[in-house]
């Protein structure tokens, strides 16, 4: 059953299924920080008033469902949320210092609305990567 929010003078049910990647998709670089990258996102969803519903790190991307409230766009939460994980990702792992014309993430990101498949669209980000250790095993097996 949907769960539906309020606000003063709304009613609202809105979720979205969203990829983003790091910069050049660098599976060395993003592995290591992978634990990392879940904590602070689902930090910065939590102080900007999203919820994050379910999410998985993959090693070069992450797949989130998140709950946007309407008064947000999802251009702007995806940049904030984007931009301030980025900060925090550097300030403690990568430079100490000067963060100027430095990208943790690259600039666009894949979104889709969630209707009706919330449950199908849930159980596809839980097991994503599973999915995929499959697919490259199969492949391998293929060139033998």
């Amino acid at each position: 059953m949907r769960e539906w929010q309020s606000q003063s003078h709304v009613k609202w049910y809105c979720r979205y299924h969203v990829v983003i990647v790091p910069k050049y998709r660098r599976r060395s670089m993003f592995k290591a920080l992978r634990r990392e990258v879940g904590v602070v996102l689902k930090e910065m969803c939590r102080r900007f008033g999203v919820e994050l519903v379910e999410g998985h790190v993959m090693p070069d991307h992450v797949h989130m469902c998140l709950s946007i409230p309407p008064k947000f766009s999802v251009a702007n939460t995806l940049g904030k949320l984007k931009g301030k994980s980025a900060i925090h990702l550097h300030q403690k792992y990568i430079r100490k210092k000067n963060l100027t014309g430095m990208h943790f993430w690259a600039r666009g990101y894949c979104v889709s609305t969630i209707g009706l498949d919330e449950a199908k669209i849930r159980n596809y980000i839980r097991t994503q990567e599973e999915r995929e250790i499959r697919e490259e095993q199969l492949g391998l097996d293929l060139l033998d």
